[in-house]
């Protein structure tokens, strides 16, 4: 992780969007390669189309509960 500039790249823009670095790409962290896809992916899902964002976080979070997930 380190030692991708890339990850640091993305991992900053966490940051600079979200004050902090999800745990997920955090653990996905030991895998550069999937880790630039995944965040990638989640922006694609989260950041294009005609729902506003505040939705779809509010949507993952409802599924989250409904789903009995911890985390």
């Amino acid at each position: 992780m380190r030692g991708d500039p890339q990850l640091r790249e993305s991992f900053q823009r966490f940051i600079d969007e979200r004050g902090k670095v999800p745990n997920l790409f955090r653990v996905a962290a030991h895998r550069p390669a999937i880790t630039r896809t995944l965040a990638e992916h989640m922006r694609a899902v989260m950041e294009e189309g005609d729902v506003s964002r505040l939705l779809k976080e509010l949507l993952s979070v409802r599924v989250s509960q409904i789903n009995n997930c911890e985390y």
